[in-house]
């Protein structure tokens, strides 16, 4: 299985985050995507291959002009307005109902298209949020030559991330971008997404379109993040009516209960017909994992990887989340080698 990374995913790297109203410690560290590429280095999996660059024509087939160009020039901006003694750009304000969206402050802007306290941008996230989308990019091209599957070690990570919005540690949707490129060379695409919280964003991004479909095992949004997406009874829209499945699970889950949710994703992505399956891969399902509420632990993660393998498709892995160091690397390799196995 080919590994696609990047060193550049080191440019994110920022110490803080708002969460339940104090600013603490950012869990999405640049070490998360160290200690992965050990992992799998360390069980022999490879090669390991730096991204091809892409330009920007893919991610603008996903991402609004205005959202990306704020994107790239946030941090020069910010810096304009607060100097460099000010390490991290946050939105303070944010549009709410009978309010005006505008751009032409920086502080506007973020709050315009941010939506949370959690995803700060410093001087290196552009360039480290573009390498993670040619990552992906290059792993599906890998995908689309013959391989059985190719993983994208992406940091920062995607889901959260909809065509003209940021949030949840997530600015480019990486695996959106990724199904978006091979939809435009002809595929089938189901995505998958395991990871403890909803792909919010790329639901958003295909909830109108009946030709890729988009699935998601996630906590119940009732209590956890992103809050305002992820329930049962959003299917679609229009064209995409019954193309979205949300399978929103208790806190507490441990395999016993993910496990007949995973065996349902499947049975609808077998039943849609992909010629290739994406899986936002996010192990924060893993018990005691900082952002987590599920209770999974080291052998479920072989039993994933197994199952996925048994649906026998081509299949794209992007990284996503997963917050314990200490069982972060040996969770993403238990699935990647478990799939190779099987």
């Amino acid at each position: 299985m080919k590994i696609v990374t990047t060193p550049l995913h080191q440019a994110h790297a920022h110490a803080h985050e708002f969460e339940g109203g104090r600013l603490i410690p950012a869990k999405d560290v640049p070490a998360r995507a160290e200690l992965v590429l050990d992992a799998l280095r360390a069980r022999g999996m490879g090669p390991i291959i730096q991204p091809q660059h892409f330009g920007m024509v893919p991610v603008l087939r996903v991402h609004g002009v205005e959202f990306v160009h704020m994107l790239e020039q946030a941090w020069g901006r910010w810096v304009a307005k607060y100097g460099y003694e000010v390490r991290e750009a946050f939105p303070s304000a944010w549009p709410a109902r009978g309010m005006r969206a505008s751009t032409e402050d920086v502080e506007a802007a973020l709050g315009t298209f941010c939506f949370d306290t959690a995803t700060p941008i410093v001087a290196g996230t552009w360039a480290a949020a573009r390498q993670a989308a040619d990552c992906a990019l290059t792993a599906a091209q890998c995908v689309l030559k013959g391989e059985r599957a190719a993983f994208a070690l992406t940091r920062p990570p995607g889901h959260h991330a909809a065509s003209e919005l940021y949030g949840g540690y997530c600015f480019l949707n990486n695996a959106a971008i990724a199904a978006q490129s091979m939809a435009d060379q002809g595929r089938r695409v189901a995505i998958l997404d395991v990871d403890m919280h909803h792909g919010n964003g790329t639901q958003a991004i295909f909830y109108g379109r009946d030709d890729v479909l988009t699935v998601s095992i996630h906590g119940d949004p009732a209590a956890f993040y992103p809050h305002f997406a992820g329930f049962a009874d959003e299917t679609g829209d229009g064209a995409g009516e019954g193309f979205n499945l949300n399978l929103p699970l208790p806190a507490g889950t441990a395999w016993s209960g993910w496990a007949p949710a995973l065996e349902t994703a499947i049975a609808r992505v077998l039943a849609f017909a992909p010629d290739i399956l994406v899986v936002p891969l996010g192990v924060d399902t893993h018990l005691g994992d900082p952002a987590g509420g599920f209770r999974l632990e080291g052998a479920d993660y072989k039993r994933m990887g197994a199952a996925l393998a048994r649906a026998g498709l081509p299949t794209l892995f992007t990284m996503e989340g997963g917050y314990r160091l200490d069982t972060l690397g040996s969770a993403v390799a238990d699935v990647l080698t478990a799939f190779e196995g099987g």
